[in-house]
C-alpha cells in the first residue's frame, strides 16, 4: 500500500519534477518507507512506499523492467502474485520478491490484458516505452483510488485530491452538480468529486494515454461478470462454494513480509475473518478491538469470546467516548474528499497502527455482499406488495403529507417521499433510502436551480433493468454507491493517514461474483446473513450471530450540542463563503437541530460540519 502521483504531456520536464515531487510530499503519510521518481521527455512518475511485500529496498518505486522500458508505480496488493510468478518464471528472470516486478512481468507477456489475471487491490500507472503510452488503472471494486483533471492537454493524477490542488494548476471551485450529490447522499459519486475539473477514475477501468489522446476503457462491471452459473446451483453447492471462495480469500490476503492482525468488533463480518485466518495460519493471529468503558458503546464481550475461541494474540485498546470525540478534529483534518462519515474507521486504524502492525484485515463488505442492511428485506417486501400502486398516486401522496404532519421525523419524510413516488418499486425506491436531505430541503440549501441529475436514481435504474433478482440488485446498488464512494473512501484515507493498509477478504472479486449470481431463495437472510453463517458451519457462535448490531453508536447529538459545539459552529460559519449555498437555510437547520428538531437529525447535521471544514482547509471557493 502506497501513494503514486505523476504527470503525463507537460512538456517541462523540471516543472513536471517539482510538481510531482511536491505532490509525493503531500502524500507522504501513505508511504513514510520509501519514495522516488522517475521521468522522460513525456511523463514523470511518482512514488511513495508503504513496504509490505519485500521490505527491501529493491522493491522500491518507480520500478522498472531489465531493458528500462517499462516503468510503473503501484499502490495496493497483488495477492496471487506468488501464483503469478510461478507461471512466469520460464520466460522472465525475477530478482525481487515483490508483486510490482511481478506485475511488469505479466505486463510482458499479456499486454494490458493482464489486469485480469490479478486478484487484489490496485491504483498504477504503467508506462510502456515502445508504445510511447501511459496505462493508469484502478481496480475493479475501487477499493484503491486515483484522482485526475486536465490542464491544458496535460494529465495530472495522484491518490488524493490534496496533492492535485496544491500544483495550482487546478481551480478551487466548488462543482456545483457535486455540491448537489453531496447534500443528497453525503458524498461525491464517482467519477466526480466536489471540486470542478477534479475527476476519479472508476472501479474496473483502464485510462490510456499516447500522442492521440486519451482513451477509458472498460475491463470489468459488477453487472458483466457476475456468475451466470451460480443461480443454478443448490444449497448445499453454493455454501461450499462460499466457504471455499472465502477461505481462499482471506488465505491470500495473509501474505505480507510485516507484523499484520485483523479489526475485531465481534460481529458477523470481523468474527468469519479472524475465524478463517486462525484455521490456516501458522501463527496466532493478531486481533485488535477497540472498546468503550461506557457499557452502551462497548461490544467487548463479543470480541473476546471470538478472540478466545480461535486463541488469537488480542489486544483491546480501550477508550471512553470522550477519547474518541477529542480526536474528532483530527480526522476531520486527514480527510482527503469531504464525507459524512469517517472518525470510526480514523480511530481504529490510529490506534492500531500504534501497536506497531501495518496492516489489518477488515469485515467491510460483508453487508453488501451477504444482504446484511435492513434495505434488503425492505425491497424484497415491497417486491411482494405491488398492489399498494394500485392507490392513486394523489391519494398516496396526500397519506404521506398527513404522515408528516401527525409524526414529523425523519422516517416519516422518507416514507411521504416514497408514497408520492410515481410507482412503488425499487427503482423509485432505493434511491431514497440512503437520502440525507429531501428534494425540498436540497432545493432551500442551493442558490440557484440546478440540472444536476441524480446519480444514484442513475444507477438504480442501470441496476433494474438487468435480470437478476432483487437482492442482487439491491447489492449491486449498495457496492456502486455508498460502499464505494463512502465506506472505501474513508477507509482509505483515514487508515492510510496513519500509513496503515486495510485489506477487505469480502471484497474478493472472485467472491463477489458468484454471490451475486446466487438465487434469492437461497441467499435471503431469514437471519443475519444467512448464507454466510450457513457456509462457514459452525465457525460463528449463536451468540454473535443472534446479537443485536452495534457499531459506533456514539451521542453525536449531545457532543455537537455541547462539547463540539464551537467546532461545529466555526466549520459551518465557513459555508457562508461557498456562494452556492444559500447559508441562512444552513444556519436555520443548526439552530432546528439545537432546538431538537427531530426532523433536523446529528447526521443530517455533520455532514455540512465536514464540508465547512474541507472547505476552510483547502481554500475552497
Amino acid at each position: 500500500m502506497c501513494g503514486i502521483a505523476g504527470i503525463f504531456g507537460i512538456g517541462d520536464k523540471v516543472k513536471s519534477h517539482m510538481l510531482t515531487s511536491q505532490m509525493c510530499d503531500l502524500i507522504k503519510h501513505r508511504g513514510p518507507d520509501a519514495h522516488g521518481i522517475w521521468q522522460n521527455e513525456t511523463v514523470t512518475l511518482g512514488h511513495r512506499r508503504l513496504s509490505i511485500i519485500d521490505t527491501s529496498e529493491a522493491g522500491n518505486q518507480p520500478f522498472f523492467s531489465d531493458d528500462k522500458k517499462l516503468a510503473i508505480v503501484f499502490n495496493g496488493e497483488i495477492y496471487n502474485y506468488l501464483e503469478l510468478k510461478k507461471e512466469l518464471e520460464a520466460s522472465y528472470t525475477f530478482k525481487t520478491g515483490s508483486d510490482t516486478e511481478v506485475m511488469l512481468a505479466a505486463y510482458r507477456k499479456w499486454g494490458i490484458d493482464f489486469v485480469q489475471k490479478f486478484f487484489g487491490m490496485f491504483g498504477f500507472a504503467l508506462w510502456d516505452d515502445d508504445l510511447n503510452k501511459l496505462f493508469i488503472v484502478r481496480d475493479r471494486l475501487g477499493i484503491k483510488p486515483i484522482y485526475y483533471f486536465e490542464s491544458n492537454g496535460a494529465i495530472l493524477f495522484a491518490s488524493e485530491i490534496r496533492p492535485l490542488l496544491a500544483t495550482g494548476l487546478t481551480e478551487r471551485k466548488i462543482n456545483r452538480s457535486a455540491l448537489e450529490d453531496y447534500l443528497r447522499y453525503q458524498t461525491v459519486h464517482a467519477p466526480a468529486t466536489i471540486i470542478d475539473g477534479i475527476k476519479m477514475l472508476m472501479p474496473g477501468h483502464i485510462m490510456e494515454l499516447d500522442s492521440d489522446g486519451i482513451q477509458i476503457k472498460k475491463f470489468w462491471s459488477l453487472y458483466e461478470n457476475a456468475s451466470k452459473e451460480s443461480a443454478h446451483h443448490d444449497a448445499p453447492t453454493v455454501k461450499k462454494n462460499v466457504h471455499d471462495l472465502l477461505q481462499s480469500s482471506v488465505d491470500i490476503r495473509m501474505r505480507a513480509d510485516v507484523p499484520f492482525g485483523a479489526f475485531l468488533s465481534g460481529g458477523i463480518d470481523s468474527s468469519a475473518v479472524v475465524g478463517l485466518m486462525s484455521r490456516t495460519s501458522q501463527h496466532r493471529v493478531k486481533t485488535f478491538a477497540v472498546t468503550f468503558h461506557e457499557k452502551q458503546f462497548d461490544e467487548s464481550p463479543y470480541s473476546a469470546m471470538i478472540a478466545k475461541k480461535f486463541n488469537t494474540e488480542h489486544t483491546e485498546i480501550k477508550l471512553h467516548a470522550n477519547d474518541f470525540m477529542k480526536l474528532v478534529p483530527e480526522a476531520l483534518h486527514a480527510m482527503d474528499h469531504p464525507s459524512g462519515d469517517g472518525p470510526n474507521t480514523f480511530v481504529v486504524s490510529k490506534v492500531t497502527r500504534e501497536q506497531g502492525v501495518k496492516m489489518a484485515l477488515s469485515g467491510l463488505g460483508g453487508d453488501e455482499v451477504f444482504a446484511g442492511y435492513d434495505v434488503f428485506k425492505r425491497m424484497k417486501d415491497l417486491e411482494a406488495k405491488q398492489w399498494m400502486n394500485i392507490a392513486p398516486r394523489f391519494l398516496r401522496t396526500a397519506a404521506g403529507k398527513m404522515l408528516q404532519f401527525m409524526k414529523p421525523s425523519v422516517s416519516s419524510e422518507k416514507i411521504a417521499m416514497s408514497l408520492s413516488t410515481s410507482r412503488m418499486n425499487f427503482e423509485n425506491l432505493y434511491p431514497i433510502t440512503r437520502q440525507l436531505f429531501s428534494e425540498d430541503q436540497i432545493e432551500s440549501l442551493l442558490k440557484n436551480d440546478g440540472d444536476s441529475i441524480n446519480i444514484v436514481r442513475l444507477i438504480t435504474k442501470e441496476v433494474a433493468a438487468t435480470e437478476f433478482e432483487i437482492l442482487s440488485k439491491v447489492s449491486m446498488a449498495e457496492m456502486s454507491t455508498y460502499m464505494q464512494n463512502v465506506l472505501l473512501r474513508d477507509t482509505d484515507q483515514m487508515s492510510m493517514a496513519h500509513a496503515l493498509e486495510v485489506r477487505v477478504p469480502f471484497l474478493d472479486h472472485r467472491l463477489v461474483e458468484y454471490v451475486l449470481g446466487v438465487s434469492d431463495n437461497i441467499k435471503f437472510p431469514h437471519t443475519a446473513k444467512q448464507l454466510l453463517t450457513e457456509s462457514l458451519g459452525e465457525l460463528i457462535p449463536r451468540e454473535v450471530i443472534d446479537r443485536p448490531k452495534m457499531g459506533f453508536t456514539f451521542p453525536w447529538a449531545v457532543w455537537m450540542k455541547n462539547e463540539l459545539k464551537a467546532l461545529c459552529e466555526d466549520n459551518l460559519k465557513t459555508l457562508e463563503n461557498v456562494s452556492e449555498l444559500n447559508y441562512d437555510e444552513v444556519q436555520k437547520l443548526w439552530n432546528r437541530f439545537l432546538a431538537g428538531d427531530e426532523r433536523i437529525t446529528w447526521s443530517r447535521m455533520w455532514p455540512l460540519v465536514a464540508l465547512g471544514h474541507w472547505v476552510k482547509q483547502h481554500d475552497v471557493h
